[in-house]
């Protein structure tokens, strides 16, 4: 249960890095951001353990953070192309 909180929580601040590492304005304020920053943390720890055999070491364990980055960042994108078309519209 700890780990889990513990990747939690490290979603929370992936989403907030990869907020500040994607150009742009992305939609849905900081809050849906921290959100998907979550749930891409939580994708990437769980496609990493089932592809790669990967997994979660730990807080503190830079492969951990770098793949919920990863994570964040291409759920912030796809969640971007999804919206795209609303905000022109």
């Amino acid at each position: 249960m700890a780990g889990f909180l513990g990747f939690l929580l490290l979603g929370l601040i992936a989403g907030a890095i990869a907020k500040l590492i994607l150009p742009g304005k992305q939609g849905g304020g900081w809050f849906v951001t921290l959100l998907l920053g979550v749930a891409g943390a939580l994708l990437a720890g769980w496609l990493g353990g089932l592809l790669f055999n990967y997994s979660y070491e730990g807080f503190f364990d830079i492969t951990s953070w770098i793949v919920a980055i990863v994570g964040a960042i291409i759920v912030l994108l796809i969640y971007g192309l999804l919206t795209r078309n609303r905000r022109k519209s």
